[in-house]
């Protein structure tokens, strides 16, 4: 196939090739998400875990794809937040930020990392602190990772994105917390992070998304953010905001040389991934970017905030909808939780009880292997664990 073919052809899951590079970016995320993790102490400037994560991502996926004839991109698709207590998302701060973590900090890491354009992308909240998280701490976080769970469940084809919407808002009211207005899952596709499909977090009349079914060969990214406040987070400070992505539809012709000089560098280096203005030269920047998100040369990702003691969770994975069923490719672990509620809904029970895999047709017994070697551990909360085997045995 030539270049032109290929550009013309979209690919997706029907390809080994576009499989595999899914795969191989959703490895790297979730190793540069562990490191990150293992960087998290007290006293720890949050700019310099960012910037290691950053730098595992690109220094991973530079080692692949070197040989070959075609130019390959990769590497950074979002760049490592890490986001603290009642702060929401998206706070990767500049060089000269001298915030660090305290003991007893709930941390919200989000990241992404891309192969060719094909995205993985991962978040995940940690508390840092030893033993079980426990109170209403323990109660967001399984909000959001039960939430989690079902939406997996339930983003398989033939299902519509309103079934998501309706069933997570019912298991964060379960924890007595809230999902997140305005936080949407999107499909993903090669070098888009946020497709036309989208699931909407929270359904109100304010905002609206066109009704969609899930298909298969579809790429979801899904994003859930839970909270023991009221679920309407704030945008408190612009200067906070420094993660963009530029706007390809949109053409101004800037007046500042500031602005003409950092545009000219994002073009170049980030024509289409988001990007952290950390990249750039700061005190440029700082002057340079107001104009370019003024005339929407450039799509801001604000850092927004709940009240102050509110706690805030948030789980994000990306989903390959393979012929054979779900496959969620990214996530890490949770810490023991000791929530003070227990899922008791028959609802949410039999949608935790729904297998991520399609049966074999043909009624073949499925080879086993080793005893446990198979076995995922689900990580939703209060006895609702299934393994993977489970799964494949159980059918919608």
């Amino acid at each position: 196939m030539s270049d032109d073919e290929r550009e013309e052809k979209e690919l997706d899951l029907t390809s080994p090739e576009v499989v595999t590079k899914y795969k191989s970016a959703a490895e790297i995320v979730n190793k540069a998400l562990q490191l990150v993790i293992s960087e998290c102490k007290p006293k720890a400037k949050i700019v310099d875990i960012c910037e290691k994560g950053d730098s595992y991502i690109r220094e991973q996926t530079g080692n692949m794809y070197k040989n070959v004839k075609r130019k390959i991109e990769r590497g950074v698709a979002f760049p490592t937040c890490l986001s603290v207590n009642n702060t929401v998302c998206h706070f990767s701060p500049l060089a000269s930020d001298e915030t660090v973590l305290e003991e007893g900090d709930i941390l919200k890491i989000d990241m992404a990392c891309h192969i060719d354009g094909f995205i993985a992308a991962v978040a995940h909240t940690h508390v840092l602190q030893e033993g079980p998280v426990t109170g209403r701490t323990a109660d967001v976080i399984a909000a959001a990772n039960t939430a989690a769970e079902v939406a997996l469940r339930l983003v398989r084809p033939g299902r519509k994105n309103k079934d998501v919407t309706d069933a997570i808002q019912k298991v964060a009211a379960a924890y007595d917390c809230k999902i997140l207005e305005g936080v949407l899952s999107h499909q993903m596709k090669q070098f888009v992070i946020d497709g036309n499909k989208v699931v909407l977090s929270v359904s109100n009349p304010d905002t609206k998304v066109d009704d969609a079914e899930f298909e298969e060969n579809e790429v979801y990214s899904i994003d859930i953010v839970a909270s023991t406040g009221e679920g309407k987070p704030k945008l408190l400070d612009e200067k906070q905001t420094t993660i963009y992505k530029r706007a390809v539809d949109k053409s101004y012709h800037l007046k500042m040389k500031a602005s003409r000089f950092i545009f000219s560098e994002i073009s170049q280096k980030f024509p289409i991934m988001p990007f952290s203005a950390r990249a750039l030269e700061e005190k440029r920047a700082r002057l340079g970017l107001v104009e370019c998100v003024n005339h929407e040369l450039l799509q801001p990702y604000p850092v927004l905030h709940e009240k102050p003691g509110d706690y805030v969770a948030h789980i994000k994975f990306t989903v390959l909808l393979m012929p054979n069923g779900s496959d969620r490719v990214t996530s890490h672990p949770l810490q023991e939780l000791q929530p003070t509620r227990t899922i008791d809904d028959p609802d949410i029970k039999a949608w935790l009880a729904l297998g991520t895999k399609t049966k074999k047709k043909g009624g073949g017994k499925k080879k086993k292997g080793k005893k446990g070697a198979e076995a995922e551990p689900m990580e939703a909360t209060n006895g609702a664990t299934t393994t993977t085997e489970d799964q494949e045995q159980e059918q919608d």
